[in-house]
């Protein structure tokens, strides 16, 4: 079950906040602030990550076998489906004027 929660569940759900907040700001606030988010969005997604490790394995002491390769896959999959939400949103916020610049 501790596989599941902290494996599984722990890092869909932290990306999941992490895409509501970035499609916020990059509807919101525009593709540059979006840019400066994601940047930092990568410091807290690496922080959140080395700790659902420590906790998995020093603290509840999960086999590291499972855990770290089932925390890594979700996190690196959700990642990218956050990446490709995130480019679709800059995608319909570009101005018409840069949007006729283009061939």
């Amino acid at each position: 079950m501790m596989y599941f929660l902290l494996g599984v569940l722990a890092p869909i759900i932290l990306n999941l906040l992490h895409l509501v907040v970035g499609v916020y700001v990059v509807t919101a606030r525009g593709s540059v602030m979006s840019l400066g988010f994601t940047g930092m969005g990568f410091l807290t997604k690496t922080t959140a990550l080395l700790w659902l490790t420590w906790l998995g394995v020093s603290i509840i002491e999960l086999n590291y076998r499972i855990y770290v390769p089932l925390l890594t896959f979700f996190w690196f999959f959700t990642h990218l489906v956050e990446a490709f939400v995130i480019q679709h949103y800059m995608g319909k916020n570009v101005p018409k004027h840069l949007e006729d610049m283009q061939i």
